[in-house]
């Protein structure tokens, strides 16, 4: 016992409650936060972290879906069509990169971290994007919400295989681009039908992806086991600190964190333009980066809501751009009764 009471131990179980937090107050996916947080800490190499990070999730994605299932929120023939794409891709994925880097585990973890930060990147470009869609659908009230739309086959199976491909080599992607992409899909897809249906395609894509890291690089219990014990605590108490905290500020600060950590990454995996290596990183830089963002979004944003005739600053705010517009709740009020 006193072999896994290490300073490793306490740091991973603090950082799986701290973004457990997030998670249970935003909703948004963990693996965006936990993965380059536990590369940052140092206590394994980025396949055992991707490995540990994608079997905690499978953990608690199954409650998640679970409980949408209950409630009948997701669209089971979407999930479906999701599942027969992501869980393929999410199995070949890990073979391909390690593939690519010829079995050298130097080379394998300069890949690894360079696919990461490209995916917090993109996530982050991604939930910017989000928010654009459910701005035009809020001040769009041209028709009700339409909580069971004719689904597109081989469309929603590309999107699966481009999330299962993305997810299995990073454990980063399996809400954030698949979430996109149903709202492009299928814009009048209810918000609780939206989430139920990317938790339920979720369980059997992260399952996949983690069995086939697993059979690949093994599975590090000294990671694994303090994840879960931090990181299951903190997603109850965010889901229950959820009701009272301002998630706008929240959300805006997970896009800036995200893009740091992409760029942090970036630079740790020795990318050519940023021109360092693992001992050779730029925080000024990184900082740069923080701190542009912090200025610039907010003002992007506001000029993006003049272009729809909206004010700069003011409702739609941000979180409620997460919920839905009146003339969508009556719309949907009419097709439940």
């Amino acid at each position: 016992m006193a072999g896994w009471l290490t300073a490793d131990f306490f740091s991973i179980v603090a950082a799986g409650f701290l973004v457990g937090i997030v998670v249970g107050l935003t909703g948004m996916g963990g693996g965006a936060l936990m993965t380059p947080a536990l590369i940052f800490l140092g206590v394994g190499n980025a396949s055992a972290v991707v490995t540990a990070d994608l079997t905690a999730a499978a953990v608690s994605r199954s409650a998640g879906a679970a409980t949408h299932a209950r409630q009948g929120s997701p669209n089971m023939t979407l999930a479906l069509w999701l599942i027969v794409g992501s869980v393929p891709s999410a199995l070949i994925g890990p073979w391909v990169i390690h593939g690519i880097a010829g079995g050298d585990p130097e080379d394998l973890d300069r890949l690894l971290m360079k696919c990461i930060g490209f995916a917090l990147l993109f996530a982050a470009a991604t939930y910017a994007l989000r928010l654009y869609l459910n701005l035009r659908r809020v001040h769009d009230e041209s028709g009700p919400a339409d909580p069971d739309p004719h689904i597109r086959p081989l469309v929603t199976a590309g999107v699966g295989a481009l999330g299962g491909l993305l997810v299995g080599i990073t454990s980063v992607g399996a809400g954030s681009v698949i979430m996109i992409a149903l709202l492009m899909l299928y814009p009048g897809l209810p918000p609780v039908r939206l989430v139920g249906t990317d938790l339920v395609q979720a369980v059997p894509l992260v399952l996949a992806a983690a069995g086939s890291n697993i059979a690949i690089n093994g599975l590090d219990w000294h990671i694994l086991v303090p994840l879960v014990i931090g990181s299951t605590p903190g997603t109850v108490l965010g889901s229950r600190l959820a009701p009272k905290v301002p998630q706008s500020f929240i959300r805006r600060g997970i896009v800036v964190v995200l893009t740091m950590s992409g760029v942090a990454l970036l630079d740790k995996s020795q990318w050519a333009p940023l021109g360092s290596g693992k001992n050779d990183t730029h925080p000024v830089l990184i900082a740069l980066v923080g701190l542009a963002m912090v200025v610039l979004v907010p003002l992007v944003w506001g000029l993006i809501r003049r272009t729809e005739g909206l004010p700069m600053f003011g409702a739609p705010t941000v979180a409620e751009l997460e919920g839905e517009s009146p003339t969508r709740r009556t719309g949907q009020s009419r097709v439940n009764q």
